[in-house]
């Protein structure tokens, strides 16, 4: 097959995905790791697709590399938060043994939290803080607080998470792509969420709508097989059906 062959059919590809690895190139054209690696760097170079770790985005996707801090992320898309964290706290049941992730959505679920029996267990020093002055009952995790996102992260953290058995847990997003699952730029934060995930029966991502087509470095959940709560469905993922608009 010619390069300019196997230009455009990753190309279209990508058309249709917005997000490919080099595996599924491998698979898909039936070529090597090797050549579908050139042809990413090329095609990257000729400014048609975004070169990423593992694979490639559609030109019009975004690829996050830096995370912005708490303080920087609390107001963009506040009133699309406060609906998706809203909804996301009304699912809490009074005997839930619950999972909650560091982040603002997460964060803004604890305004609308009734008073409950449930039990929280969490990274984020600051939701500890608040649902425990709300006499609710929550553990938080050990480990190392990454300024940044004021997350608990790092191997004591993942230990002390396979430990639990969570009935749901709820969780923050960078990136939301149908290839790339869920993203997160930091891996040691992804690491705990990927922790937490495997630990749950019920996984719930809560994710504005500016959160699809973009990727961020690090994978830490599988697209398929989660709720995703958001306020809006991007029209290439309406066929979804674990999707719900808050």
């Amino acid at each position: 097959m010619l390069s300019e062959q196997r230009y455009a059919m990753i190309l279209e590809l990508l058309k249709e995905r917005h997000s490919i690895s080099v595996i599924e190139l491998t698979e898909l054209l039936n070529i090597s790791e090797s050549t579908a690696r050139r042809d990413i760097t090329a095609l990257d170079k000729a400014g048609k697709l975004v070169k990423v770790f593992g694979g490639a985005v559609a030109a019009d996707n975004t690829f996050l590399a830096l995370e912005p801090t708490v303080a920087q992320k609390t107001e963009v898309q506040k009133e699309e938060k406060l609906r998706i964290a809203k909804y996301a706290a009304s699912l809490i049941e009074p005997e839930d043994f619950v999972y909650l992730d560091a982040g603002t959505t997460t964060g803004y679920m604890l305004e609308f939290l009734e008073k409950t029996s449930a039990t929280f267990v969490t990274n984020a020093v600051a939701h500890a803080q608040r649902l425990a002055a709300d006499g609710t009952r929550v553990f938080l995790i050990g480990g190392e607080l990454k300024s940044s996102t004021e997350a608990v992260v790092g191997s004591e953290a993942v230990i002390s998470l396979k430990e639990y058995h969570f009935t749901k847990g709820f969780f923050g997003t960078n990136g939301i792509s149908k290839t790339n699952g869920f993203t997160t730029p930091d891996v040691n934060e992804a690491l705990v969420k990927k922790t937490a995930v495997e630990q749950c029966q019920k996984v719930f991502i809560l994710g504005d709508s500016s959160k699809f087509h973009l990727v961020s470095s690090v994978t830490f959940s599988s697209f398929h097989g989660k709720k995703i709560l958001t306020d809006r469905i991007p029209d290439e993922y309406r066929e979804i059906s674990d999707i719900i608009v808050c």
